[in-house]
């Protein structure tokens, strides 16, 4: 029988099978955790009595609160006592239940869905779980991945499994090939526009098409970590020789014969031909150009070059408010006051360098103010490698810390009431980025591009010359 990607994952972890009553047992396979959902996780631990069930499963770093910003000692800039109080929770945590964590002082130290793949704990056919929505971006390997609640932190830290009800399967597929304008975060906003943001509740989304295949795996976890925008348990792709280039020799992934004998096993998880999904979505990739939101949620989002479009209800009536635009006018040409190119989404090195042809030899408009935070300690030694930070640096950006940053900004970095972001993260809702703060989703080319014009721009319409 042909069998999917989901099903033969899904097949391989479960413990008990799932019943009228009861919701099935599923074995996960790595255990993502930070300082901000663990902390209660750890707490029912240690009021219960329990032991972490396998420590070595479970792999920690410190993103969401941590400072982007240091002091003249070097020494991390906390926004509140509580911030720097969950990271040393978490500090203290780790050290207690022998879990490995990458702390201040660890190399790799980086956003979770960032550090993760960069070390190859995140592999294909593996079940993970975070308590972090966007967990869903390491499905990018063709692993099962998905966020969880606090109480399901606990649940997993106890007994390293989850009770679940199976989700549906959605095959997303892109038909052709996309204009080299487009790049992946077009792609998926593209895919949730089409979808909505609830069209993949309740589905487990496999995306398909040459897109997608011709794909770096930077560029597929983009894809894959916004599948959650569109109501997704998780989203996937499938394995194929560009996956295990990128693990081979990375610090948790098998070597030597493990490894050949790995990715032979990785590469059978493809679907099957004839495999069945619960819904098919069809998208032509030639009807895709870079994108823009204008609403209050991903789903509101449009070709950068197209008028907004009228409201369909008093949601997006309201939406259109909050955001200060109108229907049948450009998002283009709209007065930006801060940029963010940063988040699990748009962070990797691909990113800034594809943010760094447009800051190249220019100036950041005296109206706005750029924030770029690499997704990693490693992203960011690369690109300084590079020279990525003194182009940034030189246009008049600010080159920050790694972590999460302005995406959430729990961690002080945040906009003024009434400010205009335009952000490479994956969320644009009210007040996301601060009170009052309205966001613009978009790619680091279009990001870049309005950084240095200072109105929402086209990437197109830039001369890059022979920064392309």
């Amino acid at each position: 029988m042909a069998i999917s990607l989901f099903d033969k994952i899904w097949d391989r972890h479960v413990v008990s099978k799932e019943t009228e009553i009861n919701p099935a047992t599923l074995y996960i396979d790595l255990h993502l955790i930070h300082e901000v959902t663990s902390p209660q996780a750890f707490s029912v631990l240690e009021h219960r009595g329990l032991a972490v069930k396998n420590p070595a499963k479970t792999l920690a770093t410190i993103d969401h609160s941590t400072p982007t910003i240091f002091d003249d000692d070097g020494k991390p800039l906390y926004v509140s006592a509580q911030a720097e109080k969950q990271v040393n929770t978490l500090l203290a945590n780790t050290k207690a239940h022998g879990i490995t964590v990458h702390g201040w002082d660890s190399p790799n130290r980086g956003i979770v869905h960032v550090m993760g793949p960069e070390l190859g704990a995140t592999r294909p056919g593996m079940t993970i779980v975070c308590g972090d929505s966007h967990t869903s971006t390491h499905g990018a390997f063709g692993a099962l991945a998905f966020g969880i609640g606090t109480t399901q932190v606990g649940h997993v830290l106890a007994t390293q499994c989850i009770l679940m009800r199976k989700p549906k399967s959605m095959l997303i597929h892109v038909k052709g090939d996309v204009s080299p304008d487009v790049c992946a975060k077009d792609i998926i906003l593209a895919i949730i526009a089409d979808i909505g943001v609830g069209g993949g509740t309740g589905y487990v989304l496999e995306y398909k098409g040459a897109c997608f295949d011709a794909m770096s795996m930077d560029e597929r976890m983009t894809v894959c970590n916004m599948s959650i925008e569109a109501g997704a348990r998780a989203g996937l792709i499938a394995p194929d020789q560009t996956t295990c280039n990128y693990l081979e020799g990375r610090e948790y992934t098998p070597k030597g014969e493990a490894f050949e004998s790995a990715c032979a096993d990785w590469l059978s998880l493809r679907s099957d031909a004839g495999c069945h999904y619960d819904a098919e979505v069809e998208l032509k990739a030639e009807d895709i150009r870079p994108m823009v939101t204008y609403g209050t949620h991903p789903g509101m989002a449009m070709p950068i070059d197209a008028l907004i479009p009228a409201p369909r209800d008093e949601a997006e009536e309201n939406a259109l408010a909050y955001m200060d635009v109108k229907a049948g006018t450009p998002m283009t040409g709209q007065k930006v006051d801060m940029v963010f190119i940063g988040s699990c989404t748009n962070s990797r090195l691909i990113d800034l360098r594809s943010a760094a042809k447009y800051f190249a030899g220019q100036k950041v408009a005296s109206s706005v103010r750029a924030v770029i935070v690499a997704g990693s300690e490693v992203i960011k030694k690369q690109a300084e490698a590079e020279g990525l930070d003194k182009v940034f640096i030189q246009a008049g950006a600010e080159w920050r810390e790694p972590g999460c940053s302005m995406c959430i900004g729990m961690n002080g970095d945040i906009g003024a009431p009434g400010q205009l972001i335009v952000s490479t993260s994956n969320r644009n809702f009210a007040g996301r980025q601060g009170p009052q703060v309205r966001t613009v989703l978009a790619s680091p080319a279009t990001a870049a591009a309005s950084a240095i014009s200072g109105v929402v721009t086209d990437p197109r319409t830039i001369d890059l010359g022979d920064a392309a």
